[in-house]
C-alpha cells in the first residue's frame, strides 16, 4: 500500500508538467492525423518539421524578435516544408513515405545551417507563457492556459473549415482521389496546402516547445513520431473517428493520455531507456488489435503467399 501511495504521489507532483508538455505536443499529433487521416498520405515529415520549429523560434527569440512572430514564422517555414514533400510525391511520382524520409534528412541539415550549431540556449528571453496575466512566468499553469487556449482556436478553426466545400473537397481528395478530380476538384492544391497546413503544425509545436523548454535542438525531434502516432492511436480509440470533430479531438485527447501515462510509467519506476520499447509495443498493439478481433490476422499473409 505504501509503494501505490508513493507512486500515486509521484504521479501527483508531475501532472501539470506532463499536461502542458502534452498540450504542447498535441499539434504534432495534429499534424500526423491530417495527412494520415484526412488525406490518406503517410508523412514523416513531422519528424523533422518540429525540430524545423524550434529552430527558426531559436534563432529569432535570440535575436530580440516577438515570442507570437517567432510561432507565426516556425508555422509558415513548416508550411513550406509540408508542401515540398508534397510536391515531391506528387511531381515526381515519389511513394509518401519515401518523400517524408527525404524531407526530414534534409531538414536535418537545414536545421543546422538555420541556427549553426546543435543547439542553442535562449533561456531568459520572452515567451508567449510570460503573458498570462494570473500565473507565475515559467510555471506549468501559465503553459497550460496558453497551450489549452490555443488548442480550442485550432479546433474550432479546423471544425469550421472541414464543413465548409473548400474543406470538404481536401476529405473527398483523401478518400477517392481519382474521383475527386473527376469532379472538378483541384488535387494537387488539396494534397500540397493540406500537408503543408500538417507540417505548420508540427513546426508550431516545435516552437511553443522551445519556448516552454528554453533551448532549442536540431535532435528535438528524435521519436516524436512514434509517441505522435501512439497518442493518436489512443485518441481514436477513445473518441473514435467516424466524425470530423471526433478526428480532430482524437490528437487532443490521445496526447493528454498518452503523456499521463508515461508520467504514471515513469511514476512508477520504469526506466527510461525502455519507454520506446514500450510505445513501440503499445502502437503495434493498437495497430494489430482490430484484424484480432475480426479474426483475419493471418489470412493476408497466407494470400500474399499464394500469389
Amino acid at each position: 500500500m505504501g509503494l501505490i501511495q508513493d507512486v500515486l504521489t509521484s504521479f501527483v507532483a508531475i501532472m501539470p508538467v506532463t499536461l502542458a508538455q502534452s498540450l504542447i505536443l498535441a499539434f504534432v499529433v495534429l499534424g500526423i492525423m491530417i495527412p494520415f487521416r484526412m488525406l490518406n498520405f503517410p508523412d514523416l515529415t513531422s519528424e523533422g518539421a518540429f525540430p524545423l520549429g524550434g529552430c527558426v523560434c531559436g534563432v529569432l527569440l535570440a535575436a530580440g524578435v516577438s515570442p507570437l512572430t517567432c510561432i507565426v514564422v516556425a508555422f509558415a517555414a513548416g508550411f513550406a516544408a509540408g508542401c515540398c514533400t508534397a510536391f515531391i510525391h506528387l511531381r515526381f511520382r515519389i511513394h509518401t513515405l519515401l518523400a517524408g524520409i527525404l524531407m526530414m534528412t534534409m531538414l536535418y541539415s537545414i536545421n543546422l545551417r538555420i541556427m549553426g550549431k546543435s543547439n542553442l540556449s535562449v533561456f531568459g528571453t520572452p515567451a508567449v507563457f510570460d503573458w498570462v496575466p494570473f500565473a507565475r512566468p515559467g510555471y506549468p499553469a501559465s503553459k497550460i492556459v496558453v497551450a489549452g487556449v490555443l488548442a480550442l482556436i485550432v479546433f474550432a478553426a479546423l471544425y469550421m473549415f472541414f464543413r465548409t466545400e473548400k474543406g470538404t473537397a481536401v476529405r473527398a481528395v483523401g478518400a477517392n482521389p481519382d474521383m475527386a478530380e473527376a469532379q472538378g476538384i483541384n488535387v494537387w492544391a488539396a494534397t500540397i496546402g493540406g500537408v503543408g497546413l500538417a507540417s505548420a503544425f508540427s513546426a508550431s509545436s516545435g516552437a511553443l516547445m522551445v519556448q516552454s523548454q528554453g533551448f532549442a535542438d536540431v535532435n528535438m525531434g528524435l521519436g516524436i513520431l512514434i509517441n505522435g502516432l501512439a497518442a493518436l492511436m489512443i485518441g481514436e480509440a477513445v473518441v473514435g473517428k467516424q466524425t470530423v470533430w471526433r478526428q480532430l479531438l482524437a490528437p487532443f485527447a490521445g496526447a493528454i493520455i498518452y503523456y499521463q501515462l508515461v508520467s504514471f510509467c515513469l511514476a512508477a519506476g520504469m526506466p527510461p531507456p525502455d519507454l520506446k520499447l514500450a510505445t513501440g509495443l503499445f502502437v503495434l498493439a493498437m495497430l494489430a488489435l482490430p484484424s484480432l478481433k475480426r479474426g483475419r490476422g493471418p489470412a493476408p499473409a497466407r494470400e500474399a503467399i499464394r500469389e
